[in-house]
């Protein structure tokens, strides 16, 4: 195994960049062309990231479902340089209906057909990492992780992970994975903490913590600085974005901890990645934590 350094972190038995991309504000409302995805993406790539995060439910319409992972498998295919490194991690039983909303499905065959259909999209024999989205009260959590499994055993699928998930259903999905998930994803920001519960258990489980919208979400990330005074003035005091100094705030926090920042410009996910290079004091830490 390669040795981890400060710009990578390890999933599962996967070294990647200490820093993802996040591919969904370039597929659901307010998305640039394609042409713009495609040069962040590639962006991503130039600069070293090896990390992709995707879900089937990241589309418009009921009539264009995952367009964000057609748009990823197009952007690695037409990059110049090798892709072979790369994780694509993708997610399903979320879906959207096409006018606007969220629902969720976690039944064994809509998880089953939507790797199947994600497989395609993507264009590879078998999914890297593959995370049920959100938990679906109509179904058994035990019969969603289930499915899981049977996608892991079947091969379709090399690396296991759960969102949107508590510590008991963590622990759950563990013990019926066989000690195989290698992944959680939760929300987790300066505005959202309540996952660090998720995130201790992550500590000591040996898992990889995924906070996705780490700087608030596509709406939010903009005004990060007014809305959180401690990260503006830090930001200030060290000349970088507050945008920066959350991620390096974020990655300090845990060995274990992967951001990935959600990105559809070229000049957002270059200044994300520049958190890597961006050491925070443990005062500064202690700082942002009690903020």
């Amino acid at each position: 195994m390669a040795a981890q350094t400060n710009h990578t972190r390890r999933i599962g038995d996967v070294e990647v960049s200490a820093i993802g991309l996040g591919g969904m504000p370039m597929s659901i409302e307010g998305r640039p062309d394609e042409a713009r995805s495609i040069a962040t993406i590639h962006a991503a790539l130039d600069l070293g990231i090896t990390l992709i995060d995707t879900a089937d439910a990241y589309h418009l319409t009921a009539t264009d479902v995952g367009h964000n992972e057609s748009l990823i498998a197009k952007a690695l295919a037409s990059y110049g340089g090798d892709t072979s490194k790369v994780l694509v991690a993708t997610k399903g039983g979320h879906q959207r209906p096409g006018d606007g909303s969220w629902t969720v499905d976690g039944s064994p065959a809509h998880l089953k057909e939507a790797a199947d259909e994600s497989l395609k999209r993507l264009g590879v024999e078998a999914i890297g990492l593959y995370q049920f989205h959100r938990p679906d009260p109509k179904t058994p959590y035990a019969d969603s992780i289930g499915a899981i499994r049977d996608l892991l055993d079947a091969g379709k699928i090399r690396m296991a992970g759960i969102s949107n998930a508590n510590p008991a259903q963590i622990k759950q999905a563990n013990e019926i994975l066989g000690g195989r998930l290698v992944s959680v994803q939760n929300q987790f920001s300066p505005a959202f903490r309540s996952s660090e519960p998720e995130l201790e258990l992550c500590d000591e489980l040996g898992i990889a913590f995924l906070p996705w919208a780490p700087l608030g979400g596509i709406s939010n990330a903009g005004d990060l600085g007014s809305k959180h005074p401690a990260f503006h003035r830090l930001a200030a005091d060290l000349g970088v974005s507050p945008q920066r100094v959350t991620l390096a705030w974020l990655l300090a926090k845990s060995p274990h901890v992967v951001p990935i920042p959600g990105s559809s410009r070229p000049e957002t996910i270059r200044d994300s990645y520049a958190a890597l290079d961006l050491e925070l004091t443990p005062d500064q830490v202690a700082t942002l934590d009690a903020a």
